[in-house]
C-alpha cells in the first residue's frame, strides 16, 4: 500500500500585503507584493495545524538576499521565537520577530511582528520559516530604503520633503541659459508597473553585481554604494547601461533627447530589449532617469540645474581656451562651459566622512558620462556642504563638482617662444541660477547660495593649519600661491581672507 503523506503543519500564510504596502509607503509600487521598508515592522499571520509551543519547538525564520548568502556579509539572518537561534557572533543586519498579543497559539493561529534592520541590505528576499522538523516559504519580499526611519541613513525629518523627494511622480526640469531659464514638466513614474523589477535588475546587471555578486549584496546596505552604482548604470559606459549620449545629431536608430517627457518609456524599452542602451540621452535625460531610480529605491533626491556650467578637464579650475599667436600651431583644450548642466541632489548621512554629521545631506550625484571616476563614468555622491567650503580632498569626486560651479574662465595667447599670456580673465562666469523644484509647488528654488559663497563675499574657513602644512611640506607656501595671485590677489586684499578657490588649490598642493 502506498505510504501515507504526512499533513503540513503549515495551513497558511497571509502576507497582509495590502495593510503592510500602506504603513510603508509603498502601496503605490503594488498592491499584491509584499514591498517593505527597512527598519519598520511588518506583520504576517501564520496559520499552524497543532498548538504553537514554543517553549517546546522554537519557531526559526531565515531572511536571505542574494547569491551566497552570509549572517557575516548582512545577507541572511536567522533569528526566531524565542530568540534563541543560534547565530554567527560577526552577524550583521540581525532582523526581529516577535508573536503578537493578539495571537492564538493553542489554536496555532500565530500574528508575527517582524523588522527588518536599518542597515538591511536593500533587495530581493526569501524568507523561510522552521517549525518541528518542517519548513516552509514564509514569503519573497522586497526591502527598501526608508526615509521615514530616523534609524536609516537615508532618513529625512520633513514629512512635505519626503512627499516631494521621495513620492512625487511628477517633476519640473530646468533648462534654457543663464538669461533664458526655461523649464520642462517630467514624470518620474516611479510607481509605474514593473518599476520595482526594473531598478532592481538594474542593480543585478551591473559590472559590480556581475563581477562578485555576494560581495554586491552586501554592499546595498550603503545608500553611497548604491548612488555610485546607480550613477555608472544610467549611462552606457557599462556594457548594460541604460542610456547612451549623444550630443549633436544625426540620432539615427533612436530617438533625440527632447523627444522623452518621462523615465518610465526609457526605462521599460531598456527592461524589455535585454538591457541595452536605450537611444539617445543627454544630462537631463539622464538626471531625471535616475531621480525615478533613486526614488523607487527609497533615496530621497532632487533634480538640479547649475547653469554656466564648468567642465574641468584637467583639475586646474580654470577653463583654459587658447588663442594662437601668428605662426604658432592652435592649441586644443578639452575645458568647455555649457549653457546648463543638470544632475541629481541624493539625500543621505555621511557617516564614512565625518562622525559628527557636518557632511550629511544633499549629495551631488551625477549619471552624465564625463570623466571616470574609480573607473567608471560615474560622479559622487559628493557632499554639498563641502562644495561650498571648498573641501576638495574629500570622496567622491568633489573636486570635479566644485570646478562646475566655480571655476574661472581665462583665454591665453600662446606665443612663438612657448610662453602663454592671459589675455582675458573671469571670475563670474561660472555656476549661476543653480535651480530646482520647490517642495510642494512648480515654482523654482534657487540654491545657488547651498554651493558657493558670492563673488566679494566673506568666507570664513580654518585656513591656518592649511596655511601650516603647505609651509611643512614646501618650505615657502608663497611662490606656490604667487602662481594664482592674478585670479586670487582681488579676494585677499579686500577682504583678507582665504576663499574657496584658494583652498581649493592648497588642498591640491598638500595632496
Amino acid at each position: 500500500m502506498p505510504s501515507e503523506t504526512k499533513p503540513s503543519i503549515f495551513k497558511g500564510v497571509n502576507l497582509n500585503c495590502e495593510t503592510n504596502n500602506t504603513e510603508h509607503h509603498t502601496k503605490k509600487i503594488s498592491k499584491d507584493e509584499l514591498i517593505v521598508r527597512r527598519g519598520q515592522p511588518f506583520t504576517v499571520k501564520v496559520e499552524l495545524t497543532e498548538p504553537f509551543k514554543p517553549d517546546l519547538y522554537p519557531l526559526a525564520i531565515t531572511a536571505v538576499t542574494g547569491e551566497n548568502p552570509s549572517e557575516n556579509l548582512g545577507t541572511k539572518s536567522c533569528f526566531g521565537i524565542p530568540d534563541k537561534i543560534r547565530r554567527s557572533p560577526s552577524a550583521k543586519a540581525v532582523w526581529k520577530v516577535e508573536l503578537e498579543k493578539r495571537s492564538y497559539p493553542l489554536t496555532g493561529s500565530l500574528n508575527l511582528t517582524i523588522t527588518p534592520p536599518a542597515d538591511a541590505p536593500i533587495g530581493k528576499y526569501n524568507l523561510t520559516a522552521r517549525y518541528r522538523d518542517e519548513e516552509t516559504l514564509l514569503a519573497n519580499l522586497i526591502v527598501l530604503f526608508n526615509p521615514w526611519c530616523p534609524d536609516d541613513s537615508v532618513s529625512l525629518s520633513d514629512e512635505a520633503e519626503r512627499q516631494e523627494y521621495v513620492m512625487n511622480e511628477h517633476g519640473i526640469i530646468y533648462k534654457g541659459s543663464g538669461d533664458y531659464l526655461i523649464s520642462i514638466h517630467w514624470d518620474f513614474g516611479q510607481f509605474e508597473e514593473d518599476m520595482a523589477k526594473i531598478c532592481l535588475k538594474i542593480l543585478d546587471v551591473s559590472p559590480n553585481h556581475l563581477e562578485n555578486p555576494a560581495k554586491d549584496a552586501s554592499a546595498r546596505c550603503n545608500p553611497i554604494y548604491v548612488s555610485r552604482v546607480v550613477s555608472a548604470m544610467i549611462n552606457s559606459g557599462d556594457e548594460y547601461g541604460v542610456l547612451e549620449g549623444r550630443w549633436a545629431g544625426p540620432f539615427w536608430g533612436g530617438d533625440e533627447p527632447s523627444h522623452w517627457s518621462g523615465s518610465y518609456p526609457i526605462l521599460k524599452r531598456w527592461h524589455n530589449i535585454g538591457c541595452h542602451p536605450v537611444k539617445y540621452g543627454q544630462c537631463w535625460v539622464f538626471a531625471g532617469v535616475m531621480c525615478s531610480v533613486m526614488r523607487l529605491l527609497g533615496i530621497p533626491c532632487r533634480v538640479v540645474t547649475n547653469y554656466q556650467s564648468a567642465h574641468d578637464s584637467n583639475k586646474n579650475l580654470i577653463i583654459d581656451v587658447y588663442h594662437a599667436d601668428y605662426g604658432v600651431r592652435e592649441k586644443e583644450t578639452k575645458d568647455s562651459v555649457w549653457n546648463y548642466h543638470v544632475w541629481l541632489e541624493c539625500w543621505m548621512r555621511r557617516t564614512d566622512l565625518a562622525k559628527d554629521g557636518k557632511y550629511d545631506g544633499w549629495q551631488v550625484v551625477d549619471p552624465t558620462p564625463q570623466e571616470k571616476s574609480d573607473g567608471a563614468y560615474c560622479c559622487g555622491p559628493a557632499p554639498v556642504k563641502a562644495i561650498l567650503n571648498g573641501e576638495t580632498d574629500l570622496k567622491y569626486d568633489v573636486p570635479f563638482v566644485y570646478a562646475e560651479v566655480n571655476a574661472d574662465c581665462i583665454d591665453w595667447l600662446c606665443k612663438a617662444d612657448g610662453t602663454m599670456v592671459n589675455i582675458f580673465s573671469d571670475t563670474k562666469r561660472v555656476g549661476q541660477n543653480i535651480s530646482t523644484k520647490a517642495v510642494g509647488s512648480d515654482t523654482r528654488l534657487d540654491i545657488t547660495g547651498s554651493y558657493k559663497y558670492k563673488e566679494g563675499g566673506p568666507f570664513v574657513c580654518c585656513y591656518a593649519d592649511i596655511m601650516k602644512k603647505c609651509v611643512m611640506r614646501e618650505g615657502n607656501v608663497h611662490s606656490y600661491i604667487s602662481d594664482f595671485s592674478v585670479r586670487s590677489y582681488h579676494y585677499t586684499k579686500a577682504y583678507g581672507c582665504i576663499f574657496p578657490k584658494m583652498i581649493y588649490k592648497m588642498n591640491m598642493l598638500m595632496n
